[in-house]
C-alpha cells in the first residue's frame, strides 16, 4: 500500500426505511460515491458505510396499516433500498441496519457513558397525548402553526420556513396526524442530553474549518438563541431500542440513527478483520467524513459530535451538507408529477447520465440543484457521447482493422499527453473539495482539445494513403490515449462506461486503476473491438421518467384538468388558501387533437388580454371541434407544466363520476360572461 496513503471512512445519511429511494436522496448518495471512489483512485484505504434508519413512529404505523411486523416492513424495504442503490453503482463497502445488535450495544454504550459523566438527567415533562390513537404523539406527527415565525402547518419539532426548533407543546393550533383529533397534554418522565454541557467543545468544533461558512453561520444562530437540552426518550409503543433501567422508554430514533454509521463500520470490521478502534478512537488519525442534507443539520452538527465527544469517541473530521432537489425548477411532489423514484429512472435510463449530470452541477457549497429534463438530455449527449465517447469511435477502428488492434509503440505528440498529465493536479484538487462541476468542466475542456487533434490530424484521410501506415496508427494511438486519461479521471463519475472503455482498451480503468497510470502512455499494447460504449439520451425516454403511474394523472393522459369526484371530499381548507387559486373565464379558440395521446385536446384558451395553450384530458367526452367557440372556468395561476406535448399554461375545470362512468362535463359560465372575467 502507497506508505502516504489516508484512512478514510465516509457515511451518507441512513435512508428511513418507509418508501423508496427518490432523486432527491440520490443527489447525496451519487456525491458521496464519487468523492470516496476519487479517493479509492487517489490509492487511499477509504471505506464508504450507510443502513437502513428502521426505528420509530412511522415504521411502526406503517407496518401496523400493511398488517405486518416492523422487522418484516424494514426487511422488505432494504431489499428494495439496496437494489435501488446497486441499479445506480453506490458502492457500499457495507450495507447494513440500525436495528442491529450493533447498534443496540453502542447506543446503551454512549447512554451509560452520558449517564456516568452526568450529561443526562430525567425529569417530567409535559407531552402531547392523541386522546383516540392513546398513545404520546411523536414531534413529526404532530403539525401546527410555528411560535416563532407562525408559518402554519409545520412539524412538531422543526419549522421549515425559518429553521426554528422548539417543543411541540409549543405550536399554535395542534393536530395529531394521526387522527386529526386536538393533542391533549399529559405528563410523563423523559431522559434528556444537557447540550448546554457541551457548548464549548461544539464552538470549538463548528468553527475549526470542519463546516461549510452557510453551515457556521446557521449554527450560529443557534448557539446565538442558547442550546436547548435534547430529548432522547420516547414513550411505548415505539419501535426501538427500550433504554436499560427504563421499562417502556425507548431510544430516539435520532439518538440511535448516527450510531448506525458505527455500527455499520463495526459490523464490516468484524467481517473483513479491520481495525474498528483505529477508525473511531479518540486518538484516531483517521479521517471521518459525513455527507448530509441541510434539512439534518443540528442532528449531525450539534447533537453527534456532543454524542462522540461525550462518550470517549472521536468527532467527525467534518459533514458536508448539500441543498435539495428540484425537477424542471419545481420541487419534488406527487401531485405536481415531478416525484421521481430511482426506480422510475432505472425503468428508462442509463444510471451514468444522472451520475454525469449531478456531478456537472455539484460543487462545495449548500446550493440546490435543479434537474431539467432538456438541459439533462443537452449535456449528456453533448458532453459524453459528442466530446468524449467521440474520441474513441472516431480513432478505433483504424487501430482493428489495419494495425490488428495493437496500438504503436509510441506518441507522435508527447507534449499533448504529457499537458493532459499535467491537469492531473488542478482536477484532483476540485474532486477532493468536491467542486465537482470544476472538475467536469476542466476534463470536458481537454476533450475538446482531444477531438480538435483528431479533426487537425484527420485520420480518414491519412488512411487513403497506405505508404502513412505508421503515421496513422500513431495519430490514432494518441488519441486512444488522451481518451485513457479522460476516462480515468471520469471513472468515479461514470463507473459502466469506465467498465466499458477498461474493456476495449483492456487495461484498468476505475475500479483497479490508480492515478499514478495516467503517466504512463498506453503503446504497444493490443486493444479489443471497439463496441458502442454509449448512447444518446433520447428525449422521450428521458421525459418518460415523468411519466410513471404515480404522475400519468397529471402528466399524461389528464394534465392540467380539475376533476370534481363523487369520492369523499378531502382535507378542508381555509378561505385564505382559497383565494390564492385565480379561476377566470377563458374562450376557446382553437381546440386539436394531440397525437401520442388518447385523451389529450390541446386548447387555445383567450383571457381577454393573452392567450394561453392548456392541455386538458377531456378527448373521450369532446370532440375537439365541438369546443371552439364555447366559455370555459380556468384555473389561470397554476405554474406552467412542461409535457413532452409541450408547455401547459393552466388547468381546465371539469367534473366527473367515479372512473369517469357518469361522463365528463367541462364547467362553463353563464352566458355573457366575457373572457378574463375573475370567477368568485
Amino acid at each position: 500500500m502507497n506508505p502516504t496513503a489516508r484512512k478514510i471512512l465516509v457515511t451518507s445519511a441512513l435512508p428511513y426505511a418507509n418508501g423508496p429511494i427518490h432523486l432527491g436522496h440520490l443527489v447525496e448518495y451519487i456525491q458521496t460515491d464519487i468523492w470516496t471512489r476519487f479517493q479509492k483512485l487517489g490509492g487511499h484505504q477509504a471505506f464508504y458505510v450507510c443502513a437502513e434508519d428502521t426505528h420509530g413512529t412511522p415504521i411502526m404505523l406503517k407496518a401496523r396499516s400493511e398488517g405486518i411486523s416492523p422487522e418484516a416492513l424494514i426487511a422488505r424495504t432494504a431489499v428494495e433500498h439496496k437494489a435501488d442503490f446497486d441499479g445506480f453503482d453506490i458502492a457500499f463497502d457495507n450495507y447494513y441496519t440500525t436495528h442491529s445488535e450493533e447498534n443496540r450495544h453502542f447506543s446503551e454504550f454512549i447512554y451509560g457513558e452520558l449517564l456516568r459523566k452526568g450529561h443526562i438527567e430525567r425529569r417530567s415533562i409535559t407531552q402531547a397525548y392523541d386522546p383516540i390513537e392513546d398513545m404520546f404523539l411523536p414531534d413529526r406527527f404532530i403539525r401546527g402553526s410555528c411560535p416563532r415565525c407562525e408559518a402554519p402547518d409545520q412539524n412538531g419539532d422543526n419549522c421549515e420556513v425559518c429553521g426554528a426548533t422548539y417543543s411541540p407543546t409549543d405550536l399554535g393550533n395542534a393536530v395529531s396526524v394521526i387522527s386529526g383529533a386536538t393533542p391533549v397534554a399529559r405528563d410523563s418522565d423523559h431522559y434528556f442530553v444537557r447540550l448546554s454541557d457541551f457548548e464549548k467543545m461544539l464552538k470549538d468544533w463548528t468553527g475549526s474549518g470542519r463546516l461549510q461558512s452557510e453551515v457556521r453561520n446557521k449554527l450560529n444562530e443557534w448557539f446565538d438563541a442558547g442550546l436547548q437540552d435534547w430529548d432522547i426518550s420516547r414513550d411505548a409503543p415505539y419501535f426501538g431500542f427500550e433504554i436499560p433501567d427504563a421499562p417502556g422508554k425507548y431510544f430516539y430514533v435520532w439518538l440511535d440513527a448516527p450510531i448506525g454509521y458505527m455500527a455499520s463500520f463495526k459490523n464490516f470490521c468484524v467481517r473483513e478483520a479491520i481495525d474498528f478502534d483505529q477508525f473511531w478512537s479518540n486518538d484516531s488519525e483517521a479521517e471521518l467524513y459525513h455527507f448530509v442534507g441541510k434539512d439534518i443539520l443540528y442532528f449531525h452538527t450539534l447533537f453527534w459530535p456532543a454524542l462522540l465527544h461525550g462518550a470517549g469517541f472521536r468527532t467527525p473530521t467534518a459533514v458536508f451538507t448539500h441543498g435539495f432537489l428540484t425537477i424542471n425548477g419545481q420541487k419534488m411532489s406527487k401531485s405536481r408529477g415531478t416525484f421521481i423514484t430511482a426506480r422510475d429512472y432505472l425503468t428508462h435510463l442509463d444510471p451514468d447520465y444522472l451520475r454525469y449530470y449531478f456531478a456537472a452541477k455539484l460543487n462545495n457549497r449548500v446550493e440546490d440543484l435543479d434537474f431539467n429534463i432538456d438541459d439533462f438530455v443537452t449535456r449528456v449527449n453533448s458532453d459524453l457521447v459528442g466530446k468524449v465517447v467521440n474520441i474513441a469511435s472516431r480513432c478505433a477502428g483504424f487501430i482493428h482493422k489495419r494495425f490488428g488492434g495493437r496500438l504503436s509503440a509510441s506518441l507522435p505528440d508527447l507534449d499533448l499527453f504529457n499537458h493532459f498529465v499535467s491537469q492531473n493536479a488542478s482536477i484532483c484538487a476540485a474532486y477532493e473539495g468536491r467542486e465537482f462541476s470544476r472538475a467536469i468542466r476542466e476534463i470536458m475542456a481537454l476533450a475538446d482539445m482531444a477531438n480538435q487533434y483528431v479533426n487537425d490530424q484527420q485520420p480518414w484521410v491519412v488512411a487513403r494513403d497506405e505508404s502513412r501506415a505508421a503515421e496513422l496508427q500513431g495519430i490514432c494511438t494518441q488519441a486512444l490515449n488522451l481518451f485513457r486519461v479522460l476516462m480515468i479521471w471520469l471513472a468515479p463519475v461514470v463507473p459502466r462506461l469506465a467498465q466499458r472503455s477498461a474493456d476495449f482498451l483492456q487495461c484498468p480503468i476505475g475500479h483497479g486503476a490508480t492515478l499514478h497510470q495516467l503517466t504512463e502512455p498506453l503503446t504497444d499494447h493490443e486493444i479489443g473491438i471497439f463496441t458502442r460504449l454509449l448512447d444518446r439520451v433520447d428525449l422521450d425516454k428521458a421525459q418518460a421518467i415523468l411519466e410513471t403511474p404515480q404522475n400519468m394523472t397529471t402528466q399524461t393522459d389528464t394534465p392540467q384538468a380539475g376533476h370534481l369526484t363523487d369520492e369523499p371530499i378531502g382535507d378542508q381548507i381555509s378561505i385564505d388558501e382559497f383565494l390564492k387559486i385565480d379561476l377566470r373565464v377563458a374562450h376557446v379558440q382553437h381546440a386539436e387533437s394531440v397525437e401520442g395521446a388518447d385523451k389529450l385536446i390541446k386548447l387555445t384558451l383567450d383571457l381577454g388580454e393573452e392567450t394561453r395553450e392548456v392541455f386538458a384530458g377531456i378527448k373521450n367526452a369532446y370532440d375537439p371541434a365541438r369546443l371552439i367557440g364555447r366559455q370555459v372556468i380556468m384555473v389561470a395561476n397554476l405554474a406552467p407544466r412542461k409535457m413532452r406535448f409541450g408547455v401547459s399554461n393552466g388547468m381546465v375545470l371539469a367534473a366527473s363520476g367515479k372512473d369517469d362512468l357518469g361522463g365528463v362535463f367541462v364547467l362553463c359560465p353563464d352566458e355573457g360572461a366575457q373572457p378574463g372575467m375573475r370567477v368568485r
